[in-house]
C-alpha cells in the first residue's frame, strides 16, 4: 500500500514543463502568420516591391523596350542599354527577348 501511495502524489513530473512550451510555440505561430498575410496592412513586401520595380509597367526595362518599339533608339543602342539594365537589376536574359 505504501507503493500506490508514492506514486499517486508523485505529481505531473517534468511532462508539464512542454505544455507552455507547446503553447509558446503555437502563439508565435499564430504572430508571424498573422505578420506575414494580414497585419501587412496593404504594403507590398520586400520581394513584390523589387519585382514591381522591374516588371511593371512603368519600369526601365517597359520604358526601353517601348522607346524602342516606337522607334526612338536603334537596335543597337536598346541592346546596349539593356546589358546595362541587365547588370543593375540581375535580370537574365538567356532567350533573347526583352
Amino acid at each position: 500500500m505504501d507503493t500506490l501511495t508514492t506514486l499517486a502524489f508523485d505529481g505531473p513530473g517534468p511532462w508539464i514543463l512542454f505544455l507552455p512550451l507547446i503553447w509558446a510555440a503555437v502563439v508565435l505561430t499564430v504572430v508571424t502568420v498573422l505578420r506575414r498575410t494580414v497585419w501587412r496592412g496593404g504594403r507590398p513586401g520586400p520581394r513584390q516591391s523589387d519585382r514591381g520595380a522591374v516588371y511593371g509597367a512603368h519600369s526601365p526595362l517597359a520604358v526601353l523596350g517601348r522607346r524602342f518599339a516606337s522607334g526612338e533608339i536603334d537596335e543597337d543602342e536598346y541592346w546596349r542599354r539593356l546589358s546595362v539594365l541587365d547588370e543593375q537589376f540581375g535580370r537574365s536574359l538567356k532567350d533573347g527577348a526583352a
